[in-house]
Formats: C-alpha cells, sequence, structure tokens
C-alpha cells in the first residue's frame, strides 16, 4: 500500500495444572528459547492446504506475483545460514525512545499505571537481573522484535508495505511464539506451556494489540483525531474478536453477556499519552521512528487481537486508507461523535446490533452508516491504485452489507461472529446458560496459538475460516524480512554481520568493528529510493567493512 505499518502483540501466557505462575519468569524463559535451527521448524509444521479457500475471489496471477518475493526454499536457507551466530543477542537501543512525548506538542511529566504495575516492579528488583535481562530482547532476522513487555511475551512484526506480507509476518510471530512455548515445556518435565493471542484474563487485566502506522507530519494532529476518532470506534463490528462477559480494571462483573471487542470495556478517555491505564482511544504518544520534520507513526491502541487473517488484514486495511484520505483533509468534520467513549462500549455490548451512536450535531446514525461514510470516500478517492486496495475496498464493501443484514453469516472471517457461533454450538449441545463459567473456558481457548489444539485453528482445519494467505508465505516470513522496507536492511544485518551489531532500534542499528563503533541512522528509510539503495548495498557487501564503506 502506500505507507509502512506493522502490528505489536502481546500474549497471555499460562502453565497447565499450575494454578499460579510468575508471568514475568516464564516470559523471559519463553523468549530464551527462541531458536532458528529448531526441526520444528519444518514445512511438517504447516499442514493446512497450500490453496487459497476456494470462496474467496482471488485473482491467482496477483497471488502468484504476491508469493514472487519468495526467492529461496527453506533447504536452501537452512544449508546457508550460519546458526553459529544465532545465539548473540543485539542489544535494543533504549536510549532512542521517549514514551512520555506527546503529538499535542508537549512532554508527559508522568504516565498511568495499572494498579498491579508497583506490585511488578517491586518483583522486579527482587530478581536480582538488569533490565537487559527482564526485557531479554532478541532482534530476529526477519526484522521482527520479541521480548518480555509487562509480563507478556511480545512478537512486533517488521514494517511492511503490502498488506498481506505483513499479515504473513503477523502469523510468523504465533508459529515462532508457539515454538519457542513446545521448547519451554520440554523443560517443565510433562507441563504444557500455553500462549493466548487475546486481550484479557478476566481478572481485570487487558494487555495490548497495537496496529501503527507511518504518516505525514504535516498533517494537524487535531485535525487527525477528530477524523479518525469515529472510525476507531466502529471499526469493532468488523475487527472485534468477541468476548464472554464485561469487564473493568476491578474485575470480570458480568460473566453471562457476551460482546464485540475484548479491548472496549478498558477505555475510558479520548485521548491521552498513556497505555497501560487510562487508556484512550486515541494515543498520542510521539516516537515516529523515522525523520521527525516529515513522519509521525499513528499508535493504535484501540483494537484487538485477531486470530482470522481475514479480519486482520480488514482491520489494517481499512485504516491505512482513512490515514490516505486523512493525509488529503477529505474527512468531513459532520462525522465528529458527541460521546465516543460511551460509544464504544455500547455499541461492543449491543445484543441487537443496531449500533447507534450520536453525532456533534445531535444526528444519529448506525456504525454501519458511520463506516460507508468512510468507504464511500476511500471508494471515489483511492479506487483502481494498486492490488491491496482494491481487495479492501471489495472485502469492505461486502462485510459491512453482511452486518446490516445477516451478521451471524460473517462466521467464516469475523473472529467475533465466529467465536460466537462456536459458543452457541456449544450452549445447545450442552445445554448451558450464558453464565456458565465453562464459556470463558471456549472464549480462551479461541485465542490459543497452538495449531493442535486452539479452537481456532481447528475451525481453519476444517475449512471454515477464511484465509488470505498461504502457509508458504507464513514460512517464509519466519526466516525472511519483507522486502522493499527498511526492515530487510535490518533483518539481512542480522542475517549477514550478527556478531557485528551492537545495537538495534527501528530507526538505526549500530555495527561494531576493529573496536570502533559504526551507527547507522534509517529514520530516511522510508522513502522508495533511499530504501532501494540501502537494501542493494548489504545484498551486494561480502564482508561488513565493504558495506561501511558504501555506506
Amino acid at each position: 500500500m502506500q505507507r509502512l505499518f506493522g502490528i505489536e502483540t502481546e500474549y497471555g501466557i499460562t502453565i497447565d495444572g499450575t494454578e499460579e505462575i510468575d508471568t514475568v519468569d516464564e516470559s523471559i524463559e519463553l523468549i530464551k528459547n527462541y531458536r532458528l535451527d529448531d526441526p520444528n521448524f519444518s514445512s511438517k509444521l504447516f499442514f493446512f492446504d497450500q490453496t487459497f479457500s476456494k470462496s474467496l475471489e482471488f485473482d491467482q496471477k496477483k497471488i502468484r506475483r504476491m508469493n514472487s518475493s519468495i526467492k529461496r526454499n527453506e533447504e536452501e536457507f537452512l544449508d546457508d545460514y550460519d546458526f553459529t551466530n544465532a545465539s548473540a543477542t543485539a542489544k535494543w537501543d533504549y536510549s532512542l525512545e521517549d514514551p512520555f512525548k506527546d503529538a499535542r506538542g508537549f512532554r508527559a511529566e508522568e504516565l498511568q499505571e495499572h494498579p498491579d504495575e508497583r506490585k511488578h516492579q517491586e518483583e522486579d528488583r527482587r530478581r536480582n537481573l538488569s533490565f537487559e535481562e527482564v526485557k531479554s530482547d532478541r532482534v530476529l532476522i526477519n526484522g521482527a522484535r520479541l521480548y518480555n513487555d509487562h509480563a507478556h511475551p511480545e512478537y512486533s512484526t517488521p514494517e511492511c508495505n503490502n498488506l498481506f506480507e505483513l499479515i504473513a509476518h503477523d502469523k510468523a510471530g504465533e508459529r515462532i511464539l508457539q515454538q519457542c512455548a513446545r521448547r519451554r515445556s520440554e523443560q517443565l518435565n510433562g507441563k504444557t506451556v500455553v500462549l493466548y493471542k487475546n486481550n484479557t484474563d478476566f481478572h481485570g487485566h487487558s494487555y495490548g494489540c497495537h496496529d501503527n502506522y507511518c504518516m505525514s507530519r504535516d498533517v494537524p494532529f487535531d485535525y487527525i483525531k477528530n477524523s479518525i476518532m469515529p472510525f476507531f470506534v466502529t471499526r469493532q463490528i468488523f475487527a472485534g474478536a468477541g468476548k464472554v462477559g464485561i469487564e473493568t480494571e476491578a474485575g470480570l462483573y458480568s460473566a453471562g453477556f457476551f460482546q464485540l471487542s475484548q479491548r472496549a470495556d478498558f477505555f475510558t478517555v479520548e485521548v491521552s499519552v498513556d497505555t497501560m491505564s487510562n487508556r484512550p482511544i486515541v494515543n498520542t504518544r510521539d516516537e515516529p521512528h523515522a525523520d521527525p520534520k516529515k513522519y509521525r507513526r499513528l499508535h493504535v491502541i484501540v483494537g484487538d487481537a485477531n486470530m482470522s487473517e481475514y479480519a486482520t488484514a480488514l482491520k489494517i486495511g481499512t485504516t491505512a486508507l482513512v490515514i490516505d484520505l486523512i493525509e488529503k483533509r477529505l474527512i468531513p468534520k459532520e462525522l465528529s461523535l458527541k460521546n465516543p467513549v460511551e460509544d464504544i462500549k455500547e455499541i461492543s455490548r449491543d445484543q441487537m446490533y443496531q449500533w447507534q451512536v450520536k453525532l456533534n450535531d445531535g444526528k444519529t446514525i448506525s456504525a454501519i452508516d458511520l463506516q460507508r461514510q468512510y468507504l464511500s470516500l476511500a471508494q471515489k478517492h483511492l479506487s483502481d491504485r494498486d492490488y491491496d486496495t482494491d481487495w479492501v475496498l471489495v472485502e469492505w464493501e461486502n462485510v459491512l452489507n453482511k452486518l446490516e443484514h445477516d451478521p451471524a453469516s460473517l462466521f467464516d472471517r469475523l473472529d467475533w461472529a465466529a467465536k460466537k457461533w462456536l459458543l452457541e454450538t456449544f450452549i445447545e449441545s450442552e445445554k448451558l446458560t450464558w453464565d456458565d463459567p465453562w464459556l470463558q473456558s471456549i472464549d480462551l481457548e479461541y485465542h490459543n496459538i497452538d495449531t493442535e489444539s486452539g479452537l481456532y485453528y481447528e475451525l481453519l482445519r476444517k475449512g471454515i475460516m477464511r484465509r488470505v494467505i498461504t502457509d508458504e508465505q507464513i514460512h517464509h516470513a519466519i526466516f525472511h524480512p519483507p522486502g522493499g522496507t527498511r526492515a530487510y536492511f535490518r533483518g539481512k544485518s542480522l542475517e549477514k554481520f550478527r556478531p557485528n551489531v551492537k545495537a538495534v532500534q527501528w530507526d538505526s542499528i549500530t555495527f561494531e568493528m576493529n573496536g570502533r563503533q559504526f551507527p547507522i541512522s534509517m529514520n530516511n528509510l522510508v522513502d522508495n529510493d533511499s530504501v532501494k539503495k540501502y537494501n542493494e548495498f548489504i545484498d551486494k557487501s561480502e564482508t561488513l567493512a565493504e558495506m561501511l564503506s558504501k555506506l
């Protein structure tokens, strides 16, 4: 598409058969088990049909072009790669991060924390571990980052500019973490580490799935906020992951209830720099990870973690198109909501699927029709531009039409609809009621990333869920960075020169050679010409000295 984007996902972690675990310790140990030379990364793990779902109307020639970036198969990679260097861990450069900097033009004095965070900090001080050991950062050769974040293993995809490549890298994160879990389970003498790609533990804790978009700095932040707020509040009608119960930071207080979104309960303000407490619908963190004079990063914390490839693609794709419209100043102020914080919860909880919201001018509109306002603008100004955009426009319209007339029919592509269908089937077969605590377990197992036992993957095995990528693409994304972005330079630097990589950030990498350090800024590697030049340099350089001389 027209910009860099990526996804950060925090995973829930537990150990079967253990009532209480130290999630920080287990996250650290899990990440230590990342290894590329694991035989279980063979193609046998990827057992699904390599074709697209028959119900997806893809142009097969375009699919082949989309897969044309796969240049080397697994055997060639394993033959070429020097795994003796793979255990070396590049340090993440935290000095270049500033989570206190606010996009509204000031620096926050402090960040709001979850009430439990002080307890976690006290426990961390007793661990006798350094900050780096607790974070356990791994920067991967596919350009991604794997680390411990607030007692959750987190996988951040590399930056992509192709929608379906991003979906493959998001799914690659699941496969990588599941391999870590299997290796960790082998160390626990029969106990099993289980990872969940979800957003709540049903005890008042929510953990995030953040989507990120590089966009122009020229757009005033107030215009961004006002233009994208209604979209964020309403996109859960197709991007929500579904959830049993209503929850706050005090815990679960209404179990017998099904809503669209896992995260909607936890948003309390419209705009803020915070992410862990006092959560905003529009986050103002100003860390562009690019040239700050040209770009800003829209850090989106309002979304659910999706298991469905289709739902993830629609969530990311529609958001990217709305940002295109914002940069063109095409979003009218008439779309502004009167009570967005109330609306995000009421839409999620609306059992009749009316999804009504009130605009600032006093008019009432449905979430579907509000989404259609954005869709209409995108169709008018962005259609016939590229394959990714046209796919999003077609599917966006199809889903909105089905949501209006038959939401249940979307069980084959939207997470919340698939989960509700599963739960209703289970309730009927077991003669249960919606307040049965058994349903929370079913809810949770939908997000189990184990391809052999997770309920989402059971639906996938049965051919029920629609796909938008192949297993070949996922497998490729485990070992290879996305082409055409700075993530390629980062990943290839680690593959070729890992022992010399001293520190890494999204927009920089520091090499060490002969006792000297060589910091390389990548904050201009958003422009295609610069990206192409750097990526050609690393491809054509046999030694680090040769590459540095070119740079």
